[in-house]
């Protein structure tokens, strides 16, 4: 059980992780800046490290989906917040779909 509850906790620093380097991304220019280059690509390597503890413990569909779609809310709360992305209601309510179906699949993994 402890495990486990480390393994979903891992995948959640690997989540965040993900978010850190796709806004990264926007930062980095392309590649063309330095320091958020660098740190783009650090966060990416520590997202994939973190994903890859996560599946001694969890299931590889399950882990890959909730590791996405972390990144995607947090990345899509991000841009509004960041760089005034839209923030329409549909946004929002698909936003929440995303959020359904990650606490669906941490709840019916038998983990």
């Amino acid at each position: 059980m402890i495990m486990t509850i480390s393994a979903w906790a891992t995948l959640l620093v690997a989540g965040l992780m993900e978010t850190g380097w796709a806004v990264g991304l926007k930062y980095s220019e392309g590649f063309t800046r330095l320091i958020p280059s660098l740190l783009t690509v650090g966060l990416m390597a520590g997202s994939f490290y973190f994903l890859s503890l996560s599946l001694r413990d969890l299931p590889l569909g399950t882990s890959y989906a909730v590791w996405t779609g972390i990144g995607a809310i947090g990345t899509v709360l991000l841009g509004m917040v960041l760089f005034g992305e839209s923030r329409e209601i549909a946004r929002l309510l698909c936003l929440f779909l995303i959020v359904a179906g990650i606490l669906g699949l941490r709840f019916v993994t038998g983990e």
